[in-house]
C-alpha cells in the first residue's frame, strides 16, 4: 500500500489550519461541523487544536448504495446540528471528489442563519470536481486516486490508519 501522506505531514497541516482559524475566528462564536464519518479524525484533532472556543457537531450525508446518478442520491441527516444561528461555521469533510454533498451541506447550513458559512477539507482531488465550489481550508491536494485512513473507508474499513494511503486498484475494481 502506498503511503501517500504519513501521519506527521497530516498532524503539521492539521495544526497549520488551526493557527489559521484562531486568527480569523478571534473571539467570534464559532461551530465545526464534521460530516461523518470520514471527517471525525479530522474533527477531532482539529478542535484539539485550536485555542478558541467552538462548538462541535456532526452530520451524516452519504449516498444511497446502487444508485445510478453519478452524485447518487444524496441523504442528508442533520440531526445532531445544533443551533448556528448568528455563528460562524466551518463544515469539515474528509475529501471534495465531485463536490456535490459539500455544496448540499453549505446550502442546508445557510438555511440556518449562521453568520457565515466556510469550509474545510482534508484533501482535494483533482480532475473529479463537476461542483462549483471552493473550499475555504484545504490541507492537502491529491491527484486522482482512491485513498483511504484517517477516517477515508473502502466498505468500512481501514478508517482507522493514522496516514492517508492509496488503494490499490485491485482492491476495489
Amino acid at each position: 500500500m502506498e503511503v501517500l501522506i504519513d501521519s506527521e505531514k497530516i498532524q503539521s497541516r492539521v495544526a497549520e489550519l488551526a493557527k489559521m482559524i484562531e486568527r480569523d475566528y478571534e473571539n467570534r462564536p464559532l461551530t465545526l461541523i464534521g460530516v461523518m464519518t470520514g471527517s471525525m479524525m479530522l474533527l477531532a484533532d482539529l478542535a484539539r487544536s485550536i485555542r478558541i472556543p467552538a462548538r462541535i457537531a456532526v452530520i451524516q450525508a452519504g449516498s444511497y448504495k446502487g444508485a445510478v446518478t453519478e452524485a447518487g442520491a444524496l441523504v442528508i441527516n442533520d440531526a445532531f446540528v445544533p443551533e448556528v444561528a448568528g455563528r460562524d461555521v466551518i463544515i469539515l469533510d474528509d475529501i471534495l471528489d465531485t463536490g456535490h454533498t459539500l455544496s448540499a451541506l453549505v446550502d442546508l447550513i445557510a438555511q440556518r442563519g449562521p453568520s457565515s458559512v466556510k469550509t474545510l477539507v482534508l484533501l482535494r482531488k483533482t480532475g473529479r470536481q463537476v461542483v462549483a465550489i471552493d473550499p475555504d481550508y484545504i490541507g492537502f491536494e491529491i491527484p486522482n486516486r482512491f485513498v483511504i485512513g484517517y477516517g477515508l473507508d473502502f466498505d468500512d474499513d481501514y478508517r482507522h490508519l493514522p496516514h492517508v494511503a492509496v488503494l490499490p486498484e485491485s482492491s476495489h475494481d
